[in-house]
């Protein structure tokens, strides 16, 4: 019984996939080809970041000789002289494709985008990182209950199925703005001590997964939070990077 029960699930499983794609067809987020939510072709015009001429601490595109991000005048800006995290990577320049990529996953409920985003991302982890376990910096409650779903979840799950390491929850969903409206300053009083972290072990050498980085300020939040809770060492990732 058990069998046939388990053959009728899938039976019916399937049905619901063939009719879904036959209601509501896999087109590509780019340029709408039928097929896949991302096609290769799309894929491949993505510009993607360069290690070689990215900056080694903060991952910017272009900053290995003198980086725009994390020297002395630009953490002033961010109220800082250091970074809190041991380094960070990203796999794409944000731009006008990227920046659609990013919001049909988040905005349009594209969730099958988070497989293609985690695996551009797990081929930026460089071979000298070391880290016990995944994480993500949690949506708000508020962006969580208009989407259904925490982005930075699932594309942390599957970068973690990528590498084969465990993913696990630390942080606790913000109460913060939307911070896409905001400009640097107002992130970071937005995200002025807003992270809390679970309770619970937090892992000693973490890999912080988020969507995109803009300023800086909120994967900076989210790495003070984990390190004042016994963290040792916070790398991160992202997708895109402004």
């Amino acid at each position: 019984m058990g069998d046939f029960q388990g053959t009728v699930r899938q039976a019916l499983r399937f049905a619901a996939e063939v009719a879904a794609e036959t209601l509501w067809p896999t087109r590509c987020a780019l340029c709408d080809a039928l097929g896949e939510v991302l096609c290769e072709r799309c894929a491949a015009q993505l510009p993607s970041v360069d290690w070689w001429r990215a900056c080694r601490r903060c991952g910017s595109p272009f900053g290995f000789v003198q980086c725009d991000v994390c020297n002395p005048i630009a953490l002033g800006r961010l109220g800082r002289k250091s970074l809190p995290f041991e380094a960070c990577a990203s796999a794409v320049i944000f731009g006008e494709e990227a920046g659609r990529v990013v919001r049909v996953f988040k905005d349009q409920g594209e969730q099958r985008l988070s497989a293609v985003m985690a695996s551009a991302m797990a081929q930026m982890v460089p071979p000298d990182w070391r880290f016990d376990a995944v994480t993500y910096v949690p949506a708000t409650l508020a962006a969580y209950r208009r989407r259904g779903y925490d982005h930075a979840s699932l594309i942390a799950h599957d970068v973690s199925a990528e590498l084969g390491m465990p993913c696990a929850d630390t942080l606790a969903r913000p109460k913060t703005r939307d911070q896409r409206a905001l400009s640097g300053a107002q992130r970071i009083a937005n995200l002025a001590g807003r992270f809390k972290v679970l309770e619970g072990d937090v892992p000693s050498r973490i890999l912080l997964v988020d969507d995109v980085f803009t300023t800086g300020s909120t994967l900076c939040a989210a790495t003070d939070a984990l390190l004042a809770a016994g963290c040792e060492t916070v790398y991160a990732l992202t997708y895109a990077r402004v």
